[in-house]
């Protein structure tokens, strides 16, 4: 029966990490869809580049709840089912592979920096602290979010092995680790070229839903409008 609960617990928090609250918030606020433009990853940074600073605050909070709550309620409830360490460990690593593969968004996730914060935080809230630190420190100094999300990435599981010492969660923060820097390879590439995008920096070309969803008379509403700011 414990094995089955904890099977069960994981399902869940897999099931919570595929809410994707990129797409979700911009549908609510009426924006595109974030797949649709800039880097196409639906996340926080990339909906940033809508304009709408709301929608993507709201999005880095969900993103990041959705990753804390389920461990959160493993390390509260579990001990009465029976949880484990590692069960609580999977949980974490079952809510950060649901943001990476939504099932209910065609498996099309985005690159899971806010849902593993969030697991971070709810492992080790100190833990969770040093490594957003990390994030601030260098998206300060680079403004570039990806590469302070590399960083920090792969400075976490050494803050816990150092600090706090060896636990079957280690394992599951070095599996986020390697998995963001995969996600994170077409980053990498354009950090390298220096054509990465700076924090903050809108899309090129402002993007609607309809002409998200190919309406040629907002294109050309876009073009027209783009041409007339030209002229002033």
């Amino acid at each position: 029966m414990e094995l089955l609960l904890a099977v069960v617990a994981v399902i869940a928090a897999y099931l919570i990490g595929s809410l994707s609250f990129a797409v979700i918030v911009s549908r609510v606020f009426g924006l595109a869809d974030p797949r649709s433009y800039g880097s196409k990853n639906p996340g926080a940074t990339n909906v940033l580049r809508s304009g709408h600073r709301g929608a993507a605050l709201l999005t880095l909070a969900f993103d990041a709840l959705k990753g804390y709550v389920p461990v959160l309620l493993a390390l509260v409830y579990g001990p009465r089912y029976g949880f484990s360490d590692w069960t609580v460990a999977f949980v974490g690593l079952a809510a950060f592979l649901g943001h990476l593969w939504p099932v209910f968004f065609r498996f099309e996730g985005g690159k899971g920096v806010a849902t593993a914060a969030g697991v971070l935080m709810a492992f080790n809230p100190w833990l969770g602290l040093a490594t957003l630190l990390t994030w601030v420190i260098i998206a300060a100094f680079s403004r570039y979010s990806s590469l302070a999300s590399l960083v920090a990435a792969a400075f976490a599981p050494f803050y816990q092995m150092l600090i706090w010492g060896l636990e079957p969660t280690v394992l599951t923060m070095f599996a986020m680790s390697l998995l963001l820097v995969w996600r994170h390879e077409g980053n990498i590439r354009k950090l390298l070229k220096g054509t990465e995008t700076r924090l903050g920096q809108k899309s090129a070309t402002p993007v609607t839903p309809a002409q998200a969803h190919g309406d040629p008379h907002a294109h050309h509403h876009a073009r027209h409008h783009g041409q007339r700011k030209g002229h002033k």
